[in-house]
């Protein structure tokens, strides 16, 4: 049993370097806390970023530094402060924090972050590397290190990875703005499990994926070489019980135990008795809308005027990122967005605003939780956003109104909250009215469901279940029929075709031989090709045919002269040691007049689709589509063509972006089959790549080897991975 390692930007430990000594102190931030139940005992190791520059660590303090993170389960990533500027400050947090946030006006495309972004990561591969076997997994976590999967997956192939983003997935058409898509979506696909909070991030994920560099994703699996990735939403929870406790605790504390902010906030209540609070705690960023917020309460304020000193805003802005430009200004803003109001509003006794530009401590957290009447979270755009979830915990006696943005994470998973757009200001000041008048019977309904799931649902199930998709993932090619072809299979294989005394190949063309092209007319076979199908023709006792659906045009054109065996048009024509081709099977014609107009009108319709007219057969092919619209045309296209075809004898064929109409009596099992009966061949072998191979693999016997190319599932009884493993299987025939 291998061990597990977790790798994120920062360790869940802080570094003190005091008179020479150095100190661990255990952080106590979500992440850290969610795995806990991952990171325990001897089997894991977390590695990151101790938090200390090279420039700030003494040399001879390394040593110390590596015992103590060691005494905590971790190990140390190494960075020097031109490292943290480029790769932190730089292209995380000035490129992809606002992109994919959509804030696209503040994302920088600068070179020189993206060059010591990739550095970095590779550091942090590196360090994975150095401590991990063959038989750990591997769990990254977050957008500062999207490239490392791949990187790992380039020294460590059979490792197990996953991958968790704690940030939104932007749509396509945000992603695609930015110059390293590709570079990213590869990095992020060496994983074996990819995790987003939310169904919409996963989704965005895989039409980045289809769109940008042409995958195949089946619901939420993506077909990449001998590798199934699987895509999946875990919406992260809170640690319940910490909060809930840490409530319970405060609820019971004498008036002498009350902090100093405690005090405050009871003198408050205690003198305006009917005035409701509302929280708002966020880390000061553009992405959380503080200043629409404010600007939102002046307006509740000025709609409704007799909730005047009835009502005060508790602002928390967490300071973050303050050595970057937007977020200086966002400061700025917010501080003369409170300065005015307070000044314009103000009365002897009431200020509308209460503002803290600071970190609180925990219990000074739980004081503002338990407190609050109402709390307002309006993020523009946000991952998760867990204040929403710790607020409903602090609620002992389940009162309390929360106003959530849509735009969070977790509004998809809190429908009990008063949802709202934080860009409608006539909404959040009608949602804030109703929440001052909501009758305590409602506030309980909604918060005992919202308390019983994220009781269910906390951070460490969170964790569990991820590791849990990530193990299952692992055994997921154990459930597919096919078996992978590996080097002691290929070499049994081998030994049997060269002890056989007659052997029969079926060789499909494009996607196996040979791979796709935009333009099927220019996927011709290169010199390798017709040097490897030449060794293999000129064997002795051994009859090769190319089997494709491909027009008996292109195929006389390309092979005719080097006079191999071939069937085209899915069995419909055959050419024997370079002789002109003839019909293997009489089918007719005359159902494609009436069928060739629904394809044409599909054309006209489908930007980038064409047909292809073979003698008897018509292809529709969209792999010039845009993926998600081609794919719909062609649910669209089978429709119509099933409920026109009837009774005429013929079939769909769905086959690699193309859909093949043609007659139901011809396909490549009959002709396989008719080519076997012709002689005694005691070695049979059949390789293609989709679902019209499949009937070669049903219809041969079982004593034939039959080779799918990719991992999908199939009725061959093993796979290869893609078009070079083919011709590389496929030499080791030509050998003695």
């Amino acid at each position: 049993m291998g061990k597990t390692i977790i790798i994120s930007n920062r360790l869940p430990v802080q570094l003190q370097i005091s008179n020479g000594t150095i100190n661990a102190i255990p952080s106590v931030g979500g992440l850290a806390t969610g795995m806990k139940s991952v990171h325990s005992g001897g089997e894991s190791l977390w590695i990151g970023w101790s938090g200390l520059t090279d420039e700030d660590t003494p040399e001879e303090l390394e040593d110390d530094i590596d015992r103590a993170l060691k005494e905590h389960g971790c190990a140390k990533v190494k960075l020097n402060s031109d490292e943290i500027d480029g790769f932190y400050y730089g292209f995380s947090n000035r490129t992809i924090w606002p992109l994919f946030h959509y804030f696209l006006k503040y994302s920088e495309f600068e070179l020189n972050y993206w060059d010591t972004y990739k550095a970095v990561n590779q550091k942090f591969a590196d360090a994975i590397i150095e401590n991990s076997d063959d038989n750990d997994t591997i769990w990254v976590h977050d957008y500062q290190l999207m490239l490392v999967p791949q990187m790992v997956r380039e020294k460590r192939p059979d490792t197990t990875i996953g991958f968790f983003l704690h940030i939104p997935f932007p749509s396509f058409e945000i992603f695609r703005t930015l110059p390293w898509r590709e570079e990213i979506l590869e990095g992020l696909l060496g994983s074996d499990l990819i995790g987003f909070h939310t169904y919409d991030y996963e989704r965005h994920f895989l039409s980045s994926v289809r769109r940008l560099i042409g995958l195949d994703v089946s619901f939420n699996e993506i077909y990449l070489d001998n590798r199934v990735i699987k895509v999946d939403s875990f919406p992260m929870g809170i640690d319940y019980k910490k909060f809930r406790d840490a409530a319970v605790l405060h609820d019971s504390k004498s008036k002498e135990e009350r902090s100093d902010l405690q005090v405050r906030l009871d003198n408050h209540k205690a003198s305006a008795p009917d005035t409701k609070l509302i929280l708002s705690i966020d880390r000061l960023d553009y992405s959380k809308g503080i200043a629409k917020r404010i600007n939102a309460f002046e307006y509740f304020l000025q709609k409704y005027p007799e909730y005047k000193e009835k009502v005060r805003l508790i602002i928390l802005a967490v300071p973050s990122r303050s050595n970057v430009p937007q977020y200086q200004l966002l400061k700025r803003e917010v501080d003369e967005l409170v300065g005015r109001i307070n000044g314009e509003l103000s009365t002897v006794n009431w200020t509308p605003i209460w503002y803290f530009y600071r970190s609180l401590p925990f219990e000074s957290l739980i004081d503002l939780y338990t407190s609050s009447d109402i709390a307002w979270l309006t993020p523009l755009r946000d991952g998760m956003n867990l204040v929403a979830k710790e607020y409903i915990a602090t609620r002992t006696d389940k009162s309390g109104v929360l106003i959530l943005s849509e735009m969070a994470g977790s509004a998809y998973e809190m429908n009990e909250a008063l949802l709202i757009n934080p860009n409608n200001f006539e909404q959040q000041a009608d949602t804030l009215k109703r929440a001052f008048n909501m009758p305590m019977e409602e506030q309980v309904s909604r918060n005992t469901f919202l308390q019983k799931r994220l009781e269910r649902y906390n951070v460490e199930v969170w964790a569990n279940e991820f590791m849990s998709a990530l193990k299952e993932n692992r055994d997921l090619g154990k459930a597919f029929i096919s078996e992978k072809m590996s080097s002691e299979i290929l070499l049994s294989i081998q030994q049997e075709y060269s002890k056989s005394k007659k052997r029969l190949l079926f060789l499909d063309y494009d996607g196996t031989l040979a791979g796709f092209h935009k333009d099927p007319q220019q996927a011709s076979p290169d010199e390798e090709l017709y040097e490897l199908l030449d060794e293999l023709n000129q064997q002795e006792d051994t009859t090769v045919f190319l089997i494709s659906g491909r027009d008996k045009q292109t195929f006389a054109r390309w092979f005719l002269p080097k006079k191999y065996n071939m069937i085209v048009e899915h069995g419909v024509w055959i050419s024997r040691n370079g002789e002109d081709f003839k019909l293997l099977e009489q089918v007719k014609g005359e159902w494609m007049s009436k069928i060739r107009p629904v394809l044409e009108s599909f054309v006209d319709r489908t930007p980038g689709s064409f047909i292809e007219e073979k003698n008897y057969s018509l292809a529709w092919h969209y792999r010039n589509t845009d993926p998600d619209f081609g794919a719909k045309r062609a649910t669209e296209l089978n429709t119509v063509l099933r409920s026109l075809i009837g009774n005429d004898d013929i079939s769909v064929l769905n086959g690699n972006k193309v859909m093949e109409i043609k007659s139901s009596n011809v396909n490549k099992g009959r002709a396989a089959t008719r080519m076997l009966s012709e002689d005694d061949y005691d070695f049979v072998f059949a390789i293609g790549d989709d679902w019209t191979d499949e009937f070669m693999f049903q219809e041969l016997p079982d004593s034939a080897v039959t080779v799918k190319v990719g991992l999908k599932k199939t009725q061959a009884k093993y796979h290869v991975e893609n078009t070079a493993r083919v011709r590389q299987l496929l030499k080791r025939f030509t050998k003695p």
